[in-house]
Protein backbone atom coordinates (compact mmCIF):
# COMPACT_ATOMS: atom_id res chain seq x y z
CA UNK A 1 0.00 0.00 0.00
CA UNK A 2 3.13 2.31 -0.31
CA UNK A 3 3.32 4.65 -3.07
CA UNK A 4 5.86 7.20 -3.47
CA UNK A 5 5.45 11.11 -4.65
CA UNK A 6 7.99 13.08 -6.36
CA UNK A 7 7.16 17.11 -6.32
CA UNK A 8 8.67 19.69 -8.81
CA UNK A 9 6.69 21.59 -6.93
CA UNK A 10 3.56 21.92 -4.51
CA UNK A 11 1.42 22.20 -7.73
CA UNK A 12 2.58 19.47 -10.11
CA UNK A 13 3.37 15.80 -8.79
CA UNK A 14 4.22 12.43 -10.00
CA UNK A 15 3.21 9.50 -7.93
CA UNK A 16 4.52 6.17 -8.53
CA UNK A 17 2.54 3.21 -6.98
CA UNK A 18 5.10 1.18 -5.11
CA UNK A 19 2.87 -1.20 -4.16
CA UNK A 20 0.79 -3.17 -7.10
CA UNK A 21 -2.52 -2.40 -5.52
CA UNK A 22 -3.24 0.30 -3.17
CA UNK A 23 -6.55 1.66 -1.95
CA UNK A 24 -7.45 5.39 -0.72
CA UNK A 25 -9.63 7.87 0.31
CA UNK A 26 -9.53 11.82 -1.52
CA UNK A 27 -11.33 15.01 -0.64
CA UNK A 28 -8.97 17.76 -2.29
CA UNK A 29 -10.10 21.20 -1.89
CA UNK A 30 -8.55 21.77 -5.48
CA UNK A 31 -9.62 20.56 -8.86
CA UNK A 32 -6.51 17.87 -10.06
CA UNK A 33 -5.86 17.17 -13.61
CA UNK A 34 -4.49 13.70 -13.95
CA UNK A 35 -2.91 11.58 -16.99
CA UNK A 36 -2.25 8.04 -15.76
CA UNK A 37 1.12 6.62 -17.48
CA UNK A 38 0.74 2.96 -16.57
CA UNK A 39 -1.35 0.70 -14.16
CA UNK A 40 -4.88 1.37 -13.86
CA UNK A 41 -7.11 4.08 -11.40
CA UNK A 42 -10.70 3.56 -10.30
CA UNK A 43 -12.83 6.01 -9.09
CA UNK A 44 -15.21 5.50 -6.91
CA UNK A 45 -18.58 8.07 -6.37
CA UNK A 46 -21.69 7.56 -4.29
CA UNK A 47 -23.39 6.75 -6.99
CA UNK A 48 -21.02 6.18 -10.48
CA UNK A 49 -17.19 4.73 -11.15
CA UNK A 50 -14.79 5.15 -13.12
CA UNK A 51 -12.12 3.53 -14.66
CA UNK A 52 -9.30 5.21 -16.25
CA UNK A 53 -6.14 3.17 -17.93
CA UNK A 54 -2.95 4.09 -19.32
CA UNK A 55 -2.62 7.37 -21.75
CA UNK A 56 -6.47 8.53 -20.35
CA UNK A 57 -6.71 11.88 -18.61
CA UNK A 58 -9.30 12.97 -16.33
CA UNK A 59 -10.14 16.24 -14.22
CA UNK A 60 -10.64 15.35 -10.61
CA UNK A 61 -13.22 18.64 -9.39
CA UNK A 62 -12.64 20.05 -5.81
CA UNK A 63 -14.56 19.51 -3.04
CA UNK A 64 -15.69 15.65 -4.18
CA UNK A 65 -15.82 12.62 -1.88
CA UNK A 66 -14.21 9.30 -3.87
CA UNK A 67 -12.41 6.17 -3.02
CA UNK A 68 -9.23 5.52 -5.33
CA UNK A 69 -8.05 2.03 -5.82
CA UNK A 70 -4.64 1.97 -8.23
CA UNK A 71 -4.17 -1.19 -9.58
CA UNK A 72 -0.98 -2.70 -11.58
CA UNK A 73 -1.99 -3.12 -15.31
CA UNK A 74 0.18 -5.45 -17.60
CA UNK A 75 2.22 -5.96 -15.11
CA UNK A 76 3.42 -2.02 -14.75
CA UNK A 77 2.50 -0.52 -11.37
CA UNK A 78 -0.10 2.67 -11.14
CA UNK A 79 1.90 5.54 -12.04
CA UNK A 80 0.30 9.11 -12.83
CA UNK A 81 1.07 12.82 -13.26
CA UNK A 82 -1.29 15.02 -11.24
CA UNK A 83 -1.72 18.99 -12.02
CA UNK A 84 -2.99 20.68 -9.35
CA UNK A 85 -5.37 23.38 -10.32
CA UNK A 86 -5.49 25.78 -7.53
CA UNK A 87 -8.10 28.50 -6.12
CA UNK A 88 -5.29 31.54 -7.03
CA UNK A 89 -4.27 30.35 -9.92
CA UNK A 90 -7.42 30.05 -11.83
CA UNK A 91 -8.69 33.14 -10.06
CA UNK A 92 -5.28 34.66 -11.37
CA UNK A 93 -6.25 33.24 -15.33
CA UNK A 94 -9.84 34.20 -15.35
CA UNK A 95 -9.30 38.21 -13.85
CA UNK A 96 -7.03 38.12 -16.95
CA UNK A 97 -10.13 36.14 -18.83
CA UNK A 98 -12.91 36.95 -17.59
CA UNK A 99 -15.81 34.35 -17.31
CA UNK A 100 -19.28 33.98 -15.00
CA UNK A 101 -20.66 30.56 -14.21
CA UNK A 102 -24.10 29.89 -15.27
CA UNK A 103 -24.69 26.41 -14.82
CA UNK A 104 -22.99 24.14 -12.04
CA UNK A 105 -20.98 20.93 -13.40
CA UNK A 106 -18.29 20.95 -10.45
CA UNK A 107 -20.12 17.33 -9.46
CA UNK A 108 -18.48 15.48 -11.90
CA UNK A 109 -15.67 13.78 -13.46
CA UNK A 110 -14.33 14.95 -17.26
CA UNK A 111 -13.22 12.28 -18.85
CA UNK A 112 -10.87 13.49 -21.82
CA UNK A 113 -10.15 11.06 -25.07
CA UNK A 114 -6.76 11.46 -26.92
CA UNK A 115 -5.25 14.49 -27.49
CA UNK A 116 -2.12 15.84 -28.99
CA UNK A 117 -2.33 18.82 -26.90
CA UNK A 118 -2.49 16.82 -23.73
CA UNK A 119 0.01 14.51 -24.98
CA UNK A 120 2.33 17.00 -25.35
CA UNK A 121 2.11 19.22 -22.45
CA UNK A 122 2.26 15.90 -19.88
CA UNK A 123 5.25 14.89 -22.21
CA UNK A 124 6.77 18.22 -21.26
CA UNK A 125 6.35 17.48 -17.51
CA UNK A 126 8.39 14.54 -17.46
CA UNK A 127 12.26 15.95 -17.13
CA UNK A 128 10.98 18.46 -14.89
CA UNK A 129 10.74 15.05 -12.06
CA UNK A 130 14.64 14.98 -12.75
CA UNK A 131 14.92 18.19 -11.28
CA UNK A 132 16.79 18.19 -7.99
CA UNK A 133 15.55 21.65 -7.42
CA UNK A 134 11.78 22.91 -7.41
CA UNK A 135 10.67 23.90 -10.57
CA UNK A 136 10.94 28.08 -10.77
CA UNK A 137 7.20 29.49 -9.93
CA UNK A 138 7.43 31.44 -12.75
CA UNK A 139 8.13 28.39 -14.91
CA UNK A 140 5.33 26.67 -13.04
CA UNK A 141 2.63 29.47 -13.58
CA UNK A 142 3.37 28.82 -17.05
CA UNK A 143 2.49 24.95 -17.26
CA UNK A 144 -0.65 25.87 -15.06
CA UNK A 145 -1.85 28.40 -17.82
CA UNK A 146 -0.84 26.04 -20.72
CA UNK A 147 -2.90 23.21 -18.99
CA UNK A 148 -6.20 25.43 -18.86
CA UNK A 149 -5.67 26.89 -22.05
CA UNK A 150 -5.63 23.14 -23.53
CA UNK A 151 -8.92 22.30 -21.03
CA UNK A 152 -10.60 25.51 -22.60
CA UNK A 153 -9.78 24.28 -26.17
CA UNK A 154 -11.01 20.55 -25.84
CA UNK A 155 -14.06 21.37 -22.76
CA UNK A 156 -16.42 24.02 -23.75
CA UNK A 157 -18.08 23.75 -20.49
CA UNK A 158 -14.63 23.60 -18.28
CA UNK A 159 -14.87 26.73 -17.51
CA UNK A 160 -18.22 26.45 -15.95
CA UNK A 161 -15.94 24.28 -13.24
CA UNK A 162 -12.97 25.94 -13.13
CA UNK A 163 -14.42 29.36 -12.74
CA UNK A 164 -16.89 28.17 -9.83
CA UNK A 165 -15.18 29.17 -6.55
CA UNK A 166 -18.40 28.94 -4.65
CA UNK A 167 -18.49 27.17 -1.33
CA UNK A 168 -20.51 24.26 -0.68
CA UNK A 169 -24.07 25.32 0.56
CA UNK A 170 -26.41 23.97 3.13
CA UNK A 171 -27.01 21.03 1.99
CA UNK A 172 -30.08 18.32 2.85
CA UNK A 173 -28.41 16.74 5.76
CA UNK A 174 -29.89 12.74 6.05
CA UNK A 175 -29.54 12.80 1.53
CA UNK A 176 -25.80 13.45 2.09
CA UNK A 177 -25.02 11.24 4.85
CA UNK A 178 -27.28 8.66 3.48
CA UNK A 179 -25.32 8.38 0.18
CA UNK A 180 -21.73 9.36 1.28
CA UNK A 181 -21.83 7.25 4.56
CA UNK A 182 -19.25 4.87 3.35
CA UNK A 183 -16.50 7.65 2.87
CA UNK A 184 -13.88 7.22 5.38
CA UNK A 185 -13.34 10.99 6.35
CA UNK A 186 -12.77 13.07 9.30
CA UNK A 187 -16.17 14.70 10.76
CA UNK A 188 -14.66 18.06 9.60
CA UNK A 189 -15.30 17.41 6.03
CA UNK A 190 -18.08 16.58 6.36
CA UNK A 191 -19.50 19.37 7.68
CA UNK A 192 -18.14 21.61 5.44
CA UNK A 193 -19.46 19.55 2.21
CA UNK A 194 -22.76 19.81 3.99
CA UNK A 195 -22.49 23.31 4.25
CA UNK A 196 -22.01 24.23 8.31
CA UNK A 197 -19.76 24.45 10.98
CA UNK A 198 -18.36 21.77 13.16
CA UNK A 199 -20.98 22.29 15.84
CA UNK A 200 -23.94 22.74 13.60
CA UNK A 201 -23.09 19.75 12.06
CA UNK A 202 -23.64 18.10 14.82
CA UNK A 203 -26.58 19.30 16.26
CA UNK A 204 -28.23 19.07 13.00
CA UNK A 205 -27.33 15.84 12.54
CA UNK A 206 -28.59 14.56 16.49
CA UNK A 207 -32.01 16.11 15.25
CA UNK A 208 -32.37 14.35 12.34
CA UNK A 209 -31.08 10.54 13.41
CA UNK A 210 -31.27 10.85 17.01
CA UNK A 211 -27.50 9.47 17.55
CA UNK A 212 -23.95 10.54 16.96
CA UNK A 213 -22.41 10.81 13.86
CA UNK A 214 -19.91 8.33 15.11
CA UNK A 215 -22.44 5.82 16.32
CA UNK A 216 -24.34 5.92 13.37
CA UNK A 217 -21.37 6.05 11.00
CA UNK A 218 -20.31 2.77 12.60
CA UNK A 219 -23.76 1.02 12.72
CA UNK A 220 -24.51 2.50 8.84
CA UNK A 221 -20.95 0.81 7.42
CA UNK A 222 -21.12 -2.56 9.40
CA UNK A 223 -24.81 -3.36 8.08
CA UNK A 224 -23.28 -2.33 4.84
CA UNK A 225 -20.50 -4.96 5.44
CA UNK A 226 -22.86 -7.35 6.73
CA UNK A 227 -25.00 -6.64 3.42
CA UNK A 228 -21.79 -7.78 1.10
CA UNK A 229 -20.71 -10.39 3.37
CA UNK A 230 -23.96 -12.35 3.57
CA UNK A 231 -25.60 -11.34 0.20
CA UNK A 232 -22.53 -11.22 -2.39
CA UNK A 233 -20.37 -13.84 -0.85
CA UNK A 234 -17.11 -11.41 -0.48
CA UNK A 235 -14.58 -11.66 1.90
CA UNK A 236 -13.26 -9.41 4.61
CA UNK A 237 -10.37 -8.47 3.31
CA UNK A 238 -12.06 -7.38 -0.10
CA UNK A 239 -14.78 -4.75 1.80
CA UNK A 240 -13.47 -3.83 4.96
CA UNK A 241 -11.85 -0.34 3.55
CA UNK A 242 -14.99 0.50 0.64
CA UNK A 243 -17.18 0.02 3.71
CA UNK A 244 -15.40 2.69 5.48
CA UNK A 245 -12.57 0.84 8.21
CA UNK A 246 -9.16 1.40 8.04
CA UNK A 247 -7.90 -1.82 8.44
CA UNK A 248 -8.71 -5.46 8.95
CA UNK A 249 -8.34 -5.71 12.49
CA UNK A 250 -10.49 -2.85 13.07
CA UNK A 251 -13.18 -4.10 11.11
CA UNK A 252 -13.74 -7.65 12.44
CA UNK A 253 -13.61 -5.78 16.31
CA UNK A 254 -16.30 -3.59 15.25
CA UNK A 255 -18.35 -6.21 13.55
CA UNK A 256 -18.12 -8.77 16.37
CA UNK A 257 -18.67 -5.99 18.85
CA UNK A 258 -21.92 -5.25 16.94
CA UNK A 259 -23.04 -8.63 15.65
CA UNK A 260 -22.01 -10.84 18.06
CA UNK A 261 -19.78 -12.87 16.04
CA UNK A 262 -16.31 -12.64 13.55
CA UNK A 263 -17.50 -11.50 9.84
CA UNK A 264 -15.05 -14.66 8.81
CA UNK A 265 -18.46 -17.00 10.63
CA UNK A 266 -21.07 -15.16 8.98
CA UNK A 267 -21.61 -18.40 6.29
CA UNK A 268 -22.80 -20.07 9.61
CA UNK A 269 -25.46 -17.81 10.92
Amino acid sequence: MAKREFNSNAEIVFTCGEAFHYKGEMMVEEHCLVRVLSGELKVIHADKTYVFGAGETHLFPRNQLATLVKYEKEGLPYKAIVVKLSNTDLKDYYALHPFKPTIALSGKIARFGKSPLLDSFFQSLLPYFELSNKLPENLSKLKITEAITILRTLDKHVDEVLADFSEPGKAELTAFMERNYMFNMPMEKFSYLTGRSITTFKRDFKKAFHTTPQKWLIQKRLELAHHLLKEQRRKPVDIYYETGFENLSHFSFAFKKHFGYAPTQIENK
